[in-house]
């Protein structure tokens, strides 16, 4: 076992409530590792647990015995966390180096101290407008370059911080709170105790971060706060020791504003971790229509202008219409991906971020403000390019990529044809201008920053010492079904992000979110849709609580809901169908055929379940009449043929066969049936053949002996098909 299992094991067992294990393991380990202070810090713990003890062992009768233990618990979690703190520090070369240059940076790492630098910078930067020009722009920019430095080395300061006192958070919320700092600091702090309180819980860290997202009224504060503490939930630890997390939940989520707020983040956190394919999608489906539509190429030299054959508009004048017609359309396609909450633009920009710039992870999270030093000299070399200024003021870009756009830019611009630099420069280029309005809202400003987040987790070359919390494994991926939101106001919302998540292909996540309904004994389309959902989930993806129903309780307690609902009984019908128990969707059927008597899906499915019954003259009966009707239903033909199958009617079913192989687009589960078919009419060459073409066009790996030994082996019993012919079939197709 190393260091680190060492010590997710004395967590654990933290937060199994075993006080004294803890202690006598985190005692072992530090007789391993010593370290002095944090052996005096475990030393007070045991000496207060002795003591608590000795009180119990004499038979006082202490009622705040229980708090007490909590209490002593929560310490010893905080300590564990600060041993793994140090332990990340000194072996870690990366983290080693910010750590050390960061508390070598400056002597007076106090609150105070640190306010008064914080409130000084707004101060004389508002006293540069006294200034004489000539003197303001030099003035201006040693100003902020000393100011980036500090806040550069505050950032790395509180991420590499270990567990915060009651009295440095509420220093630091002060801070955030305050008038007088700077709204672009404050929002700098924000992502650094994010970073910190997501690698390791410090419930003061999280209680800072909801107590800003309550109070601040900064909207861009109070959008960083909530993903910060949003992503930073411990449920685990909350049940067991942190009590107060719950308590701030709840009161959090009582709030109607926080709760739609919730609702959008779980639903953008979702398109985030699409960027990449969403990327591919616009690589290949719309970016060739744009390249063919327009009158530049990219060369080796540059941008070169493509001159336009004069000859093309009077041989072919159809031709420029439609090309910019697909232009136009192309377009449009990509902005109503960015509208609906894509993340567009990071295929584009993830090459950008190589610039030195990136190399402080500070400048991954800062707002976007013209003055950063770091770009200083890229915006005076621009500082009259209406189409620069335009792209970063109204331009749909997360603060990430207007870096990496303004840094860009000096470089590319000279490399323009001379008509396209001055389009550029009179900011007369098109460009997806976004509406200050929209610039203003929360969920736009909240989207922006989950993709600085997004580039920053992606692409940050050591990325990898930090919980990703848009990894497919991170359970963030699923916000709203952490414990944490069970039995609050907010589960009322569950139905819809769950809805949400199907639409995204995501129906574990949506099962999950679900199962963190708290009360549904009412809730009619909670049944629906998890009824639906589990017919579709992978048991073994169940979240543990649903893995206990089935989606046939889920509809049955629907219908009792709802004794009338179509819906439910079509549902349960379905229900019954899959789990095998043919009699019952039979009988389900017939209820619904009661309502919808010519229903024709339902007819069909009647037929389906007399089949599997081997009720083959009644299910015939309906199937010739619904062919008869239905001449042109492939569907019809294919339940058809495999009834005439089943019963023996193998003539008549070749017959079908053949014309459903023959169809444009065949069925690959026809060649199975069809094998089947053949085998049952003595025909085994034939079979054989038939098999094969099945799993040479099956997409997945077949297992053809459960096939032909568990899924249809009474079936073929039922045609005479012993062990021994399955077993030589099996042989014949490997």
């Amino acid at each position: 076992m190393n260091i680190n299992q060492e010590l997710d094991s004395i967590r654990q067992s933290v937060l199994r409530l075993q006080l004294g294990e803890s202690l006598t393991q985190l005692e072992n380990y530090l007789y391993t590792y010593p370290h002095h202070r944090e052996k005096e810090r475990l030393d007070g713990i045991m000496s207060d647990y002795e003591l608590m003890c000795d009180y119990w062992r004499k038979g006082f009768n202490d009622p705040a015995r229980a708090d007490v233990y909590r209490q002593l618990l929560c310490r010893l979690y905080s300590l564990v966390n600060d041993i793994d703190m140090r332990y990340r520090i000194r072996n870690t070369s990366f983290v080693m180096s910010v750590y050390s240059r960061t508390r070598n940076s400056r002597k007076d790492w106090s609150l105070s101290a640190l306010r008064q630098d914080l409130e000084s910078y707004v101060s004389e930067t508002t006293m540069l407008s006294l200034l004489p020009e000539n003197e303001r722009a030099e003035r201006s920019l040693k100003l902020n370059q000393q100011h980036q430095l500090l806040m550069r080395d505050l950032f790395d300061y509180i991420w590499t911080s270990r567990s915060w006192s009651d009295s440095l958070a509420d220093a630091f919320e002060g801070i955030l709170l305050s008038p007088t700092v700077d709204s672009i600091d404050q929002q700098l702090i924000v992502s650094a105790i994010m970073l910190s309180a997501m690698n390791l819980f410090d419930f003061n860290k999280f209680r800072v971060m909801a107590h800003v997202y309550q109070q601040a009224a900064d909207e861009r504060l109070r959008q960083r706060a909530l993903v910060g503490w949003a992503l930073t939930l411990n449920a685990e630890a909350a049940r067991q020791l942190f009590t107060e997390e719950r308590q701030l939940v709840e009161e959090l989520v009582a709030d109607e504003r926080c709760r739609q707020e919730l609702g959008e983040l779980q639903m953008q956190l979702v398109y985030c971790t699409r960027a990449e394919s969403d990327g591919q999608r616009i690589q290949q489906e719309i970016m060739p229509d744009l390249m063919k539509g327009n009158m530049f190429r990219v060369t080796r030299n540059g941008i070169e202008e493509v001159e336009e054959d004069p000859m093309e508009d009077i041989l072919h004048p159809e031709e420029t219409e439609q090309r910019m017609e697909r232009m136009e359309a192309s377009f449009r396609k990509m902005i109503d991906m960015q509208r609906s909450g894509s993340d567009i633009y990071f295929g584009g920009f993830a090459q950008m971020k190589r610039f030195p710039f990136f190399n402080d992870i500070s400048n991954w999270f800062v707002p976007f403000y013209i003055d950063h030093p770091d770009i200083a000299q890229a915006v005076k070399t621009s500082n009259n390019n209406a189409f620069l200024r335009l792209a970063l003021q109204k331009g749909p870009f997360c603060n990430s990529d207007k870096y990496s756009f303004t840094l860009a830019f000096t470089q590319v611009i000279n490399h323009l044809p001379e008509n396209l630099r001055e389009l550029v420069a009179r900011g007369e280029m098109a460009i997806n201008e976004v509406e200050t309005e929209e610039l203003q809202s929360p969920a736009y400003i909240r989207r922006i920053y989950l993709q600085d987040l997004y580039r920053f987790f992606r692409l940050y070359p050591q990325r990898s010492e930090f919980r990703n919390p848009f990894d497919s494994t991170d359970s963030q991926q699923t916000l709203l079904a952490n414990p944490l939101f069970k039995g609050t106001l907010i589960d009322k919302s569950f139905s819809s992000i769950a809805a949400f998540l199907v639409k995204q292909q995501m129906p574990s996540a949506a099962l999950e979110v679900l199962n963190n309904v708290s009360d549904p004994t009412n809730d009619f389309n909670y049944y629906i849709q998890t009824g639906n959902l589990l017919l579709q989930s992978d048991t073994a993806t169940l979240p543990t609580v649903m893995s206990s129903m089935s989606a046939v309780m889920a509809f049955e307690q629907a219908l009792r809901l709802q004794p009338d609902s179509e819906r439910a009984l079509q549902g349960l019908a379905r229900a019954y169908f899959y789990y095998h128990r043919y009699d019952e969707a039979l009988k389900a059927y017939d209820r619904l055929l009661a309502l919808r008597p010519d229903k024709k899906n339902f007819l069909l499915n009647k037929a389906v379940c007399l089949t599997n019954l081997g009720d083959y003259e009644e299910a015939l009966k309906l199937l010739y009449r619904l062919d008869y009707e239905n001449a042109d239903d492939q569907n019809v033909r294919r339940v058809l043929a495999w009834a005439l199958t089943c019963h023996g009617k193998y003539e008549q079913a070749v017959k079908i066969y053949n014309k459903l192989l023959a169809a444009d687009h065949p069925v690959t589960d026809d060649l199975l049936n069809y094998g089947y078919c053949l085998w049952f009419s003595g025909d085994v060459t034939s079979a054989i053949g038939m098999f094969r073409q099945y799993v040479s066009d099956s997409d997945a790996d077949l297992d053809m002996s459960k096939e032909f030994m568990t899924n249809e082996h009474r079936l073929l019993a039922s045609h005479g098909i012993g062990d021994i012919e399955i077993r030589l079939m099996l042989d014949a197709l490997r």
